[in-house]
Formats: C-alpha cells, sequence, structure tokens
C-alpha cells in the first residue's frame, strides 16, 4: 500500500501505539506514515526514525487543514478537551471539515461504544463528531473503542491498598480491552487495502461485574479487594472528597450509571476481524502490571 496515513494525537499513549504497529507489526514504511501534535518537539523519536511530523493544533483551524494536505488516510484520535463542555466536539467538527477541504480520501476517528444510548458524560462528543464525518459523504472507519483495561491502572492501586472498590455499577457487566490491542486493530485496518464505510466496536471477549473484576484484580496483585455498592451521589461525593475535579467525578460516576444500564455490555468478534488474534484477556493485563497494581 503506497497511500499516506496520518495520525493525529501522535504524542498521546494511543497515537504511539498505532504508529508502534503501523511500523512494526504491519510494516507499513515510514516513508507513508505522518504524525501529527500541536508540539511537534514531542515527535524527535518518531522524525529519527523518519517518519513525517506535521503540527495540528484542533483549535487552529488551519493548522489542521495545511497538516492535512496530501493525505490519504487521516485517523482522528478523539482529543482529551473534557473539562469545557462542548470544547471537544468543536475541535473534532474543525478537523473532519479541515479533512474534507484538504482532499482526505478516508477518515477514521475513535470513539465509544453505541454513544447513541450511552449516559457517559462524553458520548454526545463522540455521535456528535460520527455524523460530522458521515455528513461529509467521505468514506469512513470509525473504530468505538471500549472502556481501556489500562484505565483501572489509575484507581486499583488505591483500591487495593484500603482493599474496597467503591462503584455504583451494581450488577451491571462491562467488556474492557487493553489500550494496545485498540491501537493494533486500529493500525491494521490503516493499513489494509478496504475503502468502504465500516463501524467496528473493539471489545474483549467477556463482560464482568464488579464483583468479577474485583476478584481479578485481587488475585493478580495478591491482595483481598471487595466490590463495595454506593449510589451514584455517594460515589460522586467520595471522588470530590479524594480531590477529584468535577468533571473528572462526574464522567466516572457516569461511566458506572452506563455500566449499570448494560450499555457496556457489549462483546464482538471484530478485533480478531482485524488482526486474526484474540485481545488481552483482563487477568493476563493485570498480571502484566502488576508492580502499577502494587505501588
Amino acid at each position: 500500500m503506497s497511500e499516506t496515513i496520518l495520525v493525529t494525537g501522535a504524542a498521546g499513549q494511543l497515537g504511539q501505539r498505532v504508529i508502534h504497529h503501523l511500523l512494526e507489526t504491519y510494516k507499513v514504511p515510514a516513508a507513508n506514515i505522518l504524525a501529527a501534535t500541536r508540539d511537534p518537539t514531542k515527535l524527535a523519536s518518531l522524525a529519527a526514525k523518519s517518519v513525517g511530523i506535521r503540527k495540528a493544533d484542533f483549535d487552529d483551524a488551519a493548522s489542521l487543514e495545511a497538516a492535512f494536505k496530501g493525505v490519504d488516510r487521516l485517523l482522528i484520535i478523539s482529543t482529551d478537551a473534557l473539562a469545557v463542555p462542548g470544547q471537544r466536539l468543536k475541535q473534532h467538527k474543525a478537523a473532519v471539515e479541515a479533512a474534507a477541504k484538504a482532499g482526505v480520501k478516508h477518515i477514521a476517528y475513535t470513539s465509544m461504544p453505541s454513544p447513541d444510548r450511552s449516559v457517559v458524560t462524553f458520548a454526545p462528543d463522540h455521535l456528535g463528531s460520527e455524523n460530522a464525518i458521515k455528513a461529509t459523504g467521505i468514506p469512513y472507519s470509525i473504530f468505538r473503542n471500549a472502556w481501556y483495561h489500562d484505565n483501572y491502572l489509575m484507581g486499583m492501586p488505591h483500591n487495593l491498598h484500603g482493599g474496597k472498590w467503591y462503584t455504583s455499577a451494581g450488577d451491571g457487566k462491562i467488556s474492557t480491552i487493553a489500550r494496545d490491542d485498540c491501537a493494533r486493530a486500529i493500525a491494521a485496518a490503516l493499513a489494509s487495502a478496504w475503502t468502504e464505510s465500516v463501524t467496528y466496536t473493539l471489545t474483549g471477549t467477556q463482560s464482568l461485574a464488579a464483583k468479577e473484576i474485583a476478584g481479578i484484580v485481587g488475585e493478580a496483585a495478591g491482595k483481598p479487594l471487595e466490590a463495595v455498592p454506593v449510589n451514584d451521589e455517594q460515589l460522586g461525593q467520595g471522588m470530590r472528597n479524594a480531590g477529584l475535579p468535577d468533571f473528572v467525578a462526574d464522567m466516572l460516576v457516569s461511566a458506572d450509571a452506563n455500566i449499570r444500564a448494560g450499555n457496556f455490555d457489549i462483546v464482538t468478534e471484530d478485533f480478531k476481524k482485524l488482526t486474526g488474534k484474540e485481545p488481552q484477556p483482563l487477568q493476563d493485563f493485570f498480571v502484566a502490571h502488576k508492580a502499577t497494581l502494587a505501588a
């Protein structure tokens, strides 16, 4: 394949892994890959591998259009602008508009499972972004990434220390996937010869309730962990008391509410369809990150 692929957010964790898999797993020539970010100095290691570097600031439409010039396949990785309501959707719409103006032939985008019925606070950002892409008439690939295994590494060390994990997810189940597996699947699609529009939902192979996840974490860490049911208000208050900003607390509470509503209880074969492999089980992920859990 000789098409040019540009990855936005290339200094971020997902972007770095997508480019890694393009280069190492799927052997796309570095000359065909462009990495874009707000601060190109952060991409020196990619420049050293002969990956093209471009500046793309999602708050500067002119920089986006310039960055997307000559690009065949564009991967828009959703930004982390969550503190100000509406900012992320505005950024994504600017990127989609710039892609259309620059003549991009295929737009790929990282979304979330079932954004049309999700109660997660940022779901409207993803639904609006998907709709903006579809409205261009440009062929697209939408990757609805499930909740990352990696997200648990932020709170679980603290939970393990006290032996309790407070959750308002109830008996709801969630299927999670490693961020690196999402990157591998996205890279596989970007490196393939497909052209039609398609939406993938990237999940693990099983859905688990909080009690089951607590058991898996405890076993991997060698410490007991109890999932303690609370309501949304109690969970939010506890997070605020722990010093989390309001928008982060609201987001995490809404994620538990979405699990409770059954909206994250989705298992697909899309990862295997794209990569020919099975995604890493949550148990294996926790064992691999035992040192982080014990911190």
